[in-house]
Order: C-alpha cells, then sequence, then structure tokens
C-alpha cells in the first residue's frame, strides 16, 4: 500500500532526524518476546473456535506450527520473516477480506503482536500445541472471552433516552427521533408522507392481507380529523383478518404443515387446532411471553386450559419418518429439530451450529445444544387430545364407556381370530429394529427405563396392527390366507354387526400435540459429532452458559405426570430480564412492516448475523414492548403510526447516493406482496373470498398434471396419497376460495400457485421469505385456469354493478382493484383496448371460440365486449400497483 505524498516542508523537518536517528548505522531487528507468553494466547483466544478442532474452517489448523505453516486449502498463509506477504497477517489488517477473525478485529497491540512474530519467522516453542481455550466443551475452567461477553445481543435491554431532533413533524413518536437522528448524521431528510390512499392501501394490506374497499378508502379520504389514520390502525387490528395475515408469518416460524413429511408424507388430521390456536391468540393479542410459555409448556403451566394445551403443538411440527426402523436415530433427529427451531424463533440464535461441536463463532458451548434439548428429552406425541371439559368431557367418557360394552363381546371374538396373525406379523418385523429398540419391546411396561419407553412407544404403530388390516392383507404367511373359510365368514359377520353400533360410538374434537412420558426423563448426553450412538458426558437441562451457566432447579408439577422441565425453559426464554427474547420479537414485526429487520438476520443475532441498523431504536423497542405486557398490537400501533411508516416510496437522488440500500430509512420501500395475499386480494376483489374463519384445512383446485386431478389428490379426496397432495375433506367451491392461510399444507408438495412465489419449505423454520422474480409467476399470473376465473368473476362484479356506462365500468374496476379512480390517459387507454380487444374476441365468437366470459351479462351487453372487459379485469390484477405494496 503506497504511502500518503510528504510535503516539500515535511521532508525539509524529516530529513534532519532522520539523520540523526540513523547515526551510528547498524540493523534494526523486531523486538524479543515469547511465543508461548505473547503469541499463543492471541491465537488461543481468537483463532482456535475456527481453526483448533475439525473441521477446520478452509482447512487451516493452527494448533501446531507444522499446521500454520502449511497452510489453508489455497496455500500458506504464513510467509516467515514477512508479514506483509502472508496472508494471516492481510486477513487480520483487513488488507484482505474477509477481515479476521469473524468475531471482531484484534487490536492493534495484537496485530502488532502478530506481525512482529512473522517477520522474526514465525518460531514456535518446540512441541507446543494449542487448543480451543475458550470454548471447550465440558470445561469449566474455560471462560468466555470478555468481547464475547461484551456482545451487544447478550447486554440488557436498556431503554435509551430518545434523541432529541429539530424537525417538529419527526419529533412526536419517538421511533421518528431515532430514525432523524441517523439521518441528521448523513445530513439527509426523510421522504413525505404518502397520499391518503397509497397510506390506506399499505396499512389493510400490511395487517389484514387484502387491499381496503372502495367504501373504506372513501369513508378515509373524508375524514380529515387528526387521528384519521389512527382510527384505520385500529380498525384494521380489531378485524379478525388480522389474526390470519400474522398469523400465516408465525406459521413460517413454526414450520407448519399438515403432513408428516418423507416418502409416505401421511396427513395429520389434526394438527390444524394449532393453526387456529395461532390466529386467535393474534386476533386476542395474546400477551407474547404468556404465547410462548403456552407453545413451550402449556400443559404443564395451564393443564386446564384445552388451548393452551393445543398450543404445544409448536413442537409437533417436526418431520416425521414413521417407518423409520433405527427409532433412536429418528428420536435424535426429532430433539435436534425442536432444538434448532426453539433456539431459532425465541432466541434469534444458530443453536444448530453446536450440535457437532462448539460454535465456530458465537459462544454457544457443544453442550449448551444438549443442555437446552434436555428439556425436551421426554416428550412424546400426543395425537388424541380430546378437547373437551367439565360435563362434555364426563358425557363423552360415559358414552365411550357404553360404546366400549354393547361391543366388547364383538370385539373380542374378532381379536382371538386374527391375534396369532398379528402376533406373526409382529415377531418376524420386529427384527428391522435396533437392538436397543427390540429390547425395549421385549422389557414389561412397568421395568422399563424412561428411554426404552420412549422407544417402544414410538415403535408401537409399526408392529400394531388393527384386526381389519390383519384380514386385509395378502401375504401367505401372515395374511388372511392363514384363517379357514368359516374364520372368515365368521369374521365379515361380526364386523357388520359391530358396524351398526357406529352411532354410539362418539366423535369428539381432537388435536395432536406433544407431553411428556412421565415424571422421569432419560438421560441426555453431549453427542459426539452429533451422532446419536457417541454419547460422551451427561447434561442437564440448561441454559445459553454466558448469560447463566447454572443448572436451573427443576421439579415435577403436583398432580401432572409431567417432568416440569419445559415450564422452566418457557419461564427463562418469557423472563422480561433475558436480553435476546424482546429484541428478537420486536424485530420480527419491524421485519414484517418494512421488509426487513433492524437486525437484517432475524433469527441469527450471532456474529456471523447483521448488526441492528439502529441498536438504541431496536432497544427502545424491546423494552416498550415489555412495559406494554408484551401486547404485539401496540406494537403494531406505534410503528404504524410513526412518520417512518408513513413516508412515501419515491425516491430521491441526493439520498440515494449516501444511502443507495435505504440503511437509514429514508423512504418507504416497495415490495411484492407474498404468493397468499396476492390470491386472497384476488379473490377479495372478484368476491369470491369465503371469509369464514377456523377449521380443517382445504384443498383447492389443482393445475392440470399437478396432482392427479382438480383437487389435492384428485378430488380432495383425504389420505394424502403419493400421487396428489390428499389430507383435507371434500370441499365445494366456495370453500375451496377460503384464505390461504387454511390451505392444505402438504410438505411434499407445496401448493403451486402459493410455491411460486415463494412459500416457504415446511421442513424447517423460515423467519424471512425470499422475494424471487422469476417467470413462472407471470405464467401463472397470465395463464393459470384460476386466475382466469377470478378475472372472469371481478369482470362479472364490475358489469353487473355499473350497467354499459363504460365510464363507471371502467371506474369501478379501478376502485375495486387499485383503490382509485382511473387517470384521464388511464380511461383512454383502457377504451382504446377494449375497442381493440372487442373486434379481435368478436372473430374468435364468430369461429365458435369460448374466450373467457362473465357468467352473467348485463342485458344489451355484447359477448365480445364483455369477454375483452374480463381481459382488461385480469391486466388490471396483473400490474404492479396490484401486486405490490408501495
Amino acid at each position: 500500500m503506497s504511502s500518503p505524498a510528504k510535503s516539500p516542508r515535511g521532508w525539509c523537518i524529516a530529513w534532519p532526524l532522520l539523520l540523526w536517528t540513523a547515526w551510528p548505522i547498524q540493523a534494526q531487528t523486531p523486538p524479543k518476546f515469547s511465543f508461548s507468553h505473547d503469541v499463543a494466547p492471541i491465537l488461543t483466544e481468537r483463532c482456535m473456535q475456527c481453526h483448533g478442532h475439525e473441521p477446520l474452517m478452509a482447512h487451516l489448523d493452527l494448533r501446531t506450527r507444522e499446521g500454520a505453516l502449511k497452510g489453508a486449502q489455497h496455500g500458506p498463509v504464513i510467509v516467515p520473516g514477512n508479514a506483509a506477504d502472508s496472508h494471516l497477517y492481510r486477513h487480520l489488517t483487513g488488507q484482505e477480506s474477509p477481515q479476521m477473525p469473524l468475531g471482531g478485529r484484534l487490536s492493534d497491540a495484537e496485530i502488532a503482536v502478530i506481525k512482529n512474530w512473522i517477520d522474526s519467522g514465525a518460531e514456535w516453542d518446540s512441541g507446543l500445541t494449542l487448543a480451543p481455550g475458550s470454548l471447550t466443551t465440558g470445561a469449566p475452567e474455560k471462560k468466555f472471552t470478555d468481547q464475547q461477553r461484551r456482545y451487544w445481543a447478550f447486554q440488557k435491554v436498556v431503554k435509551p433516552a430518545v434523541p432529541a431532533v429539530k424537525d417538529r413533524d419527526w419529533d412526536r413518536n419517538p421511533i421518528d427521533a431515532f430514525i432523524m437522528a441517523k439521518l441528521q448524521q448523513k445530513n439527509l431528510r426523510p421522504n413525505p408522507p404518502a397520499g391518503k390512499i397509497t397510506l390506506l392501501r399499505r396499512a389493510t394490506e400490511d395487517l389484514i392481507g387484502l387491499p381496503p374497499t372502495p367504501e373504506e378508502v372513501q369513508a378515509f379520504l373524508a375524514d380529515t380529523s387528526p387521528d384519521a389514520f389512527a382510527k384505520v390502525v385500529d380498525r384494521l387490528l380489531s378485524s379478525p383478518q388480522y389474526g390470519e395475515r400474522w398469523g400465516r408469518h408465525w406459521l413460517d416460524l413454526a414450520r407448519y404443515a399438515d403432513t408428516n413429511g418423507f416418502k409416505s408424507d401421511e396427513t395429520r388430521p389434526n394438527i390444524w387446532r394449532y393453526r387456529d390456536y395461532v390466529i386467535q391468540a393474534f386476533n386476542e393479542d395474546k400477551p407474547y411471553d404468556r404465547f410462548i410459555r403456552e407453545q413451550i409448556a402449556g400443559d404443564e403451566l395451564y393443564p386446564n386450559d384445552l388451548s393452551a394445551r393445543v398450543a404445544v403443538g409448536f413442537n409437533r411440527h417436526f418431520t416425521d419418518e414413521t417407518n423409520q426402523p433405527v427409532i433412536e436415530l429418528r428420536r435424535q433427529e426429532t430433539l435436534n429439530d425442536i432444538t434448532d427451531t426453539v433456539g431459532a424463533v425465541f432466541l434469534g440464535m444458530t443453536y444448530g451450529c453446536a450440535r457437532c461441536h462448539d460454535h465456530k463463532f458465537d459462544p454457544i458451548l457443544h453442550k449448551d445444544y444438549y443442555r437446552l434439548q434436555a428439556f425436551f428429552a421426554n416428550i412424546r406425541e400426543q395425537d388424541d387430545l380430546v378437547l373437551l371439559s367439565g360435563a362434555e368431557l364426563e358425557a363423552y367418557r360415559q358414552q365411550q364407556a357404553l360404546w366400549e360394552e354393547k361391543t366388547r363381546d364383538i370385539r373380542n371374538e374378532m381379536h382371538a381370530m386374527v391375534a396369532p396373525l398379528g402376533k406373526a406379523r409382529r415377531d418376524f418385523y420386529s427384527i428391522r429394529f435396533s437392538t436397543g429398540t427390540r429390547e425395549a419391546l421385549g422389557t414389561p411396561p412397568e421395568t422399563r427405563t424412561p428411554l426404552q419407553s420412549l422407544l417402544a412407544i414410538k415403535a408401537a404403530p409399526q408392529i400394531t396392527y388393527e384386526d381389519r388390516a390383519l384380514v386385509n392383507f395378502k401375504d401367505e404367511e401372515f395374511g388372511a390366507a392363514q384363517l379357514t373359510p368359516q374364520q372368515k365368514k365368521r369374521f365379515a359377520e361380526l364386523e357388520a354387526e359391530l358396524r351398526t353400533y357406529e352411532p354410539l360410538k362418539p366423535n369428539p374434537p381432537m388435536a395432536q400435540t406433544i407431553v411428556d412420558n412421565g415424571r422421569e426423563a432419560p438421560k441426555s448426553y453431549v453427542l459426539g459429532a452429533g451422532n446419536w450412538d457417541v454419547q460422551r458426558d451427561e447434561v442437564q437441562p440448561g441454559f445459553l452458559s454466558i448469560l447463566d451457566p447454572g443448572n436451573p432447579k427443576i421439579a415435577p408439577p403436583e398432580g401432572l405426570n409431567s417432568t416440569g422441565r419445559r415450564s422452566v425453559l418457557a419461564n427463562w426464554l418469557a423472563d422480561p430480564e433475558n436480553p435476546l427474547t424482546p429484541r428478537v420479537m420486536v424485530n420480527r414485526i419491524w421485519h414484517y412492516h418494512f421488509g426487513r429487520g433492524i437486525v437484517g438476520s432475524t433469527s441469527d443475532f450471532g456474529v456471523m448475523g447483521d448488526r441492528p441498523t439502529n441498536p438504541q431504536l431496536l432497544d427502545y423497542l424491546a423494552s416498550s414492548f415489555v412495559e406494554n405486557g408484551w401486547s404485539i398490537k401496540k406494537m403494531h400501533r406505534l410503528i404504524m403510526l410513526s412518520q417512518l411508516y408513513q413516508e412515501s416510496s419515491d425516491s430521491q437522488a441526493q439520498a440515494a447516493a449516501v444511502d443507495p440500500d435505504n440503511n437509514l430509512l429514508w423512504h418507504y420501500e416497495r415490495h411484492r406482496l407474498e404468493g397468499e395475499a396476492i390470491r386472497d386480494s384476488m379473490l377479495f376483489v372478484s368476491g369470491l373470498l369465503n371469509s369464514k374463519i377456523g377449521g380443517p384445512g382445504v384443498n383447492p383446485p389443482l393445475p392440470a398434471g399437478a396432482g392427479g386431478g382438480p383437487a389435492y389428490g384428485g378430488g380432495g379426496v383425504a389420505g394424502g396419497g403419493r400421487g396428489g397432495r390428499g389430507g383435507a375433506a371434500k370441499v365445494d367451491p366456495s370453500a375451496a376460495n377460503r384464505r390461504s392461510v387454511y390451505v392444505f399444507v402438504k410438505r411434499n408438495m407445496v401448493y403451486p400457485m402459493l410455491d411460486a412465489f415463494d412459500e416457504p419449505n415446511p421442513q424447517e423454520t423460515c423467519s424471512r421469505r425470499f422475494r424471487s422474480v422469476i417467470p413462472s409467476q407471470a405464467l401463472i399470473l397470465m395463464n393459470d385456469a384460476l386466475v382466469l376465473d377470478w378475472a372472469r368473476a371481478l369482470a362479472g362484479r364490475v358489469l353487473n354493478d355499473s350497467g354499459l356506462s363504460l365510464d363507471q365500468q371502467v371506474d369501478r374496476a379501478y376502485r375495486l382493484a387499485l383503490s382509485r379512480p382511473p387517470a384521464a390517459a388511464e380511461r383512454e387507454a383502457v377504451r382504446d383496448f377494449l375497442d381493440r380487444q372487442s373486434s379481435l374476441l368478436a372473430e374468435r365468437l364468430a369461429r365458435n371460440e369460448k374466450p373467457p366470459m362473465p357468467e352473467e351479462l348485463p342485458a344489451g351487453m355484447e359477448p365480445s365486449r364483455a369477454a375483452a372487459f374480463v381481459d382488461f379485469c385480469h391486466a388490471l390484477v396483473n400490474s404492479n400497483e396490484f401486486l405490490y405494496a408501495n
């Protein structure tokens, strides 16, 4: 790197000094120092996390001199005697990217030590091997660095003072003051407010995922009071459609789906209860701390609250390979999924990176991963939670007992007939299980260990058969071939008799969730490289060591068959003193309002994540969130009533030159609506949207060839077969037009339209959706039969509302779709388009072709004109103004 030019005067002063300091002339040597005393502590403290144990980042091993001189995957990084040419030194100084270490720059003094060491020949004490110093699992004497402890995300949330700003319009809301203070540092001005129609449309799409009605637009334009927009926000927050919109955001995080995943992808028939719980929780403005507690440990903390027990279904959304023979592996994969999800969703930490070793960048110990996992070590699925209480529950039990009494003899005779088949089949197929699972199945239930009990419960469905299924099996060894003709006849007679009692059998509402399998949990271990069968040190349930290194006190709750572990975790997560939980949630809310969070990496607040663009604002929001009872709706109100939220999206050349990425938020960012909002908005403006709330998932029609029929799974038949989507009851067309949050989510086949518009993969948690622009989106919007049907319905609605007046027709279409009247130039363009398109379509009609047409035409309207109006409406809902939030 060249030095800046010196002035002549500077040289005149420096020259005598140079002569003086050079006398007598002699070689200058780097200062002497000790490798073990000066260099090794820096390498151990700052480099070993990535280059001190397997897997080695960039294949660079700094534990020994041999490894250090061998270098990284692209060659040597140390040139002994020449620090300037050493990649290690150049990365430390930032001359090469990325600057190292990733956890934060070395001090100038530390860099000088490394430079002198390399310039001196990079000597190394003979036989010395370095080891990870601060993040070694199972070594309580090792400590975190001061830098790790000072990391911003681990600091207590303290409410900062609101900055003083000179602009009167930007000092009424604390958010504006924090934003304005940053803008003023760059001599920038924020955009002026957006127009009222733009603002109303923005807020309505933001909070309920639909455009405003023409009547709502007119009412807002007519309201000139200072709190007109505040009234709009309050109205939208009180709408039941708010929970449908914002509940969908949470379902992304919860990796919600209606099926198991893997090859079979069987339906979870009652998991939709969790989805409805989430929607209701948002509509009720359930305090977020309570929302956390219910989803982690609702069954332990609120055992008499059925909705809280449904809420624990948050931990039931793992994918499940139900025919996996290695039950221990299947159990471990489930626990890993829950651990990763809880760490990311509630703490914004990438716990999963510590599954195999200490986290490479964040202070998450290898053992911390399994300490968190230990809270869930005793869980099992509960797919038959009866959602009744009090007198209703007692009535159900009595009815069930009556049915069992009336049918006992029939069922016993049927079972005795096929029991030998079941035993033979069970004995044969049990061989596929691991030794540990076979031992668990062979141990009497009353003497099983906690782990054996869990393994046996998980394995049992694979070798437990309904009596009818045993008769239906075709194989000769274990199937109906083993029964005599008389037995088959008698079985059929008994089965017919049993069916006569079906009206007696109760069918209560049920939910799928998880519970603890008793009051004692299996032991938990640190797993070597994350392998279920490589058990290292035993661990107890615990939190993030850098925040709380101790083992919490845990006791089984009185009167419950549960360990109480998850209650302790839930209370720690929801503790107002937890520095991560409130920051993470307010950042998520901000992200969904503005398209990106104050911390851009919304589920990674660690070293490799983004830094907050406005840390003081983040802490102000987090502290306000807790002060206001963890109310999500109050946070919406605070954000949306700011001048920041109400900015226009126009560009400014000066601001764009200084802040091209809009990190300082000098303008509102346009962004495309999600697939759900696009589909729902099209249904809404066409008049087809079914506003029913809750219930099982629905299966809208599929494109031809995308699942075997007009609905998922060929007509919407339940079962989730491999050829289609399946899993939901048959639905009428109006039910298929329900909001997208109720569309059946099949893991192996996401609904194609939503998939094209970046609906997340339900296999794992998603905190930020992609916003792609790809050809398939345009192809769907232009060619999909459903979209054409919605355009037909919109055209029919407009024509029937407006009669034969073209001006009224165009005006009505614009107001329904875009919330505004057309400009004069637009009106002329539409008129010209309709004239030309009508002529073309008249020719098609003359050839007996059938272009899309409204179902009912106003009296006296030419069919070609009506068909042209369908094309106009189709173009209108394909416009960026319809598809983008402005």
